[in-house]
């Protein structure tokens, strides 16, 4: 996908394959990350993940400072979240879906990030009326610094998306 008027983000994303975390066919060259969790059933449990979502709750919930006043991701929409006070994360959001049983985002790396590439977040509601979220996202270190972490990269990047379902779950609850 191109940014544009295909219902993604624009400018000066650090990677070309824009929006590939919406159908799930990830691209190569980059580590793939890819869960499906429970987050229990009924409509409350939904529209509360879906809040929490909207509210960048997931990404506060791993010490990922997002500024107070953020708006709720929409397209084009840009962020700077802090790690630890030190590192910057800049993203843009490149699709946003927001229906009656499914709602979910993905945002892009913007230079200065640690990282390049996509990561969504999406809850949805099936028939069975159980809530489920997905995580996807694909990257690879664009910085000295994670270039150097190597493994340690990894194994950060699994341990915030294992928060990511924690805070998800919380919320989902109403914890």
């Amino acid at each position: 996908m191109t940014a544009g008027g295909d219902g993604t983000g624009s400018g000066e994303l650090t990677y070309p394959e824009i929006g590939a975390t919406r159908s799930g066919d990830l691209p190569a060259g980059y580590r793939h990350v890819r869960r499906h969790e429970p987050l229990g059933t009924g409509v409350e449990v939904f529209r509360r993940a879906a809040a929490a979502l909207a509210g960048w709750r997931l990404q506060r919930g791993i010490g990922i400072r997002i500024p107070d006043g953020t708006p709720a991701p929409a397209v084009g929409g840009r962020f700077t979240g802090r790690l630890a006070g030190l590192v910057g994360i800049p993203g843009e959001v490149v699709w946003v879906v927001d229906e009656p049983r499914r709602y979910g985002f993905a945002y892009g790396t913007l230079p200065g990030h640690p990282e390049t590439g996509e990561q969504a977040f999406e809850v949805t509601l099936d028939d069975a009326d159980l809530v489920w979220l997905d995580i996807r996202a694909f990257s690879r270190p664009a910085r000295w610094y994670s270039r150097l972490g190597g493994p340690l990269t990894y194994i950060a990047q699994s341990l915030a998306t294992a928060g990511y379902v924690a805070v998800a779950r919380r919320a989902a609850t109403g914890r």
